[in-house]
């Protein structure tokens, strides 16, 4: 099975501030795999460094065999970025804004239909894409921007914290998406969340990353029996008391 991303020995040095140690992992091919850690631990700078939009200061990261500092442009064509902090132009509305982000993609119009449809399914906003995006609620507006990030049918969609600031009810509807999604179109989706029960949800396999450096790494259930813990929360824990 072809990897999807292999990342080997990152580092990332900004000033005199290290955020990232030589951390690596892989993943495969229509993997859903999560890159879990406190704040400050080095998840964001490394979707960063996989999406192209920094490079690192040593280590190599490949995407589908891509070189992420040497093959950028190739990177970009098969992947899809979604930030935390991501927002939408107010004054469009929903099927306004999916037309927008599909014109940087598609070639046609035919493309560009075809792209906005399948937008449309996965946010699953109904009627309510009519509607500015400015009178959206959290919820709605992220579904929105994950059908963004989703709807292109990227090789690799990257997620950073996808349910952040949403209530339960709310993220349990994006979680269902993304997995959805991925089932259906077989996307590899790298997600980075703080939320252990979301992770245990939807990944099939995981990296805890601590200060920098990746401290443990395998399927939520492997790491649970490794460390004879009920769930990743205290595995996360247990693996990160003496960082």
């Amino acid at each position: 099975m072809e990897y999807a991303i292999q990342a080997e020995n990152l580092t990332k040095t900004f000033g005199t501030v290290e955020a990232l140690r030589g951390a690596s992992f892989n993943v495969k091919e229509n993997e859903i795999f999560g890159l879990i850690g406190h704040n400050g631990a080095g998840k964001t700078t490394s979707l960063r460094i996989l999406s192209t939009l920094i490079s690192p200061t040593k280590g190599s990261a490949k995407i589908f065999g891509y070189d992420v500092v040497k093959q950028p442009e190739k990177v970009r064509e098969i992947l899809s970025y979604l930030p935390e902090e991501a927002g939408a132009y107010q004054q469009l509305n929903g099927i306004e804004f999916l037309e927008f982000m599909a014109g940087f993609y598609a070639n046609n119009k035919h493309d560009m239909d075809a792209i906005v449809e399948q937008g449309k399914l996965i946010s699953d906003l109904g009627d309510r894409l009519n509607d500015r995006v400015k009178g959206y609620s959290k919820g709605m507006l992220r579904r929105l921007l994950i059908a963004r990030a989703l709807m292109m049918k990227p090789k690799l969609a990257i997620l950073d914290e996808p349910t952040s600031g949403l209530d339960v009810i709310q993220s349990v509807n994006v979680r269902n998406m993304i997995k959805n999604y991925a089932d259906q179109e077989g996307v590899s989706i790298l997600l980075s969340s703080h939320n252990m029960l979301e992770v245990e949800y939807l990944c099939h396999k995981v990296a805890l990353i601590n200060q920098g450096t990746v401290v443990a790494q395998g399927s939520p259930d492997e790491l649970k029996t490794e460390y004879n813990k009920p769930n990743l929360e205290e595995v996360f824990m247990e693996v990160t008391s003496d960082e």
